[in-house]
């Protein structure tokens, strides 16, 4: 069976991770190829043979965004200083409501940041 094919690295794509309408796992997907991580056509696995060795030596299959506390917090610190506001300055987000403040939306938000910051590069 083939994955599906992951969705472009546009404004939309990254309003539809923010507001919950990506799955979590093609959010995280989208981080996952970025770094190198490279998914078999045939059986959807993911591998880190090719992704980059600082995130292959602590992570030799790809990390899950959503639950791990640290591997969001190194995604957070590789994220450039130059970068960080980018959510704010490129797609005007302003933070998710009081209610809504919830450790799997912010680490989307996280997600969100990291993916400006590569697509700036």
């Amino acid at each position: 069976m083939t994955p599906p094919e992951l969705p472009p690295l546009t404004d939309a794509t990254l309003w539809d991770i923010l507001d919950d309408r990506l799955s979590d796992e093609r959010a995280m997907a989208l981080v996952w190829q970025a770094i190198g991580y490279v998914r078999d056509p045939e059986t959807g696995l993911w591998s880190g043979d090719q992704a980059d060795p600082h995130w292959r030596e602590e992570y030799p299959t790809p990390p899950n965004f959503i639950e791990s506390r640290p591997a969001t917090v190194k995604l957070t610190r590789s994220i450039p200083a130059e970068y960080k506001q980018l959510l704010k300055e490129e797609l005007k987000f302003k933070g998710y409501p009081i209610g809504q403040l919830i450790p799997r939306l912010t680490r989307r938000a996280t997600i969100v940041s990291w993916l400006l910051a590569y697509r700036r590069r």
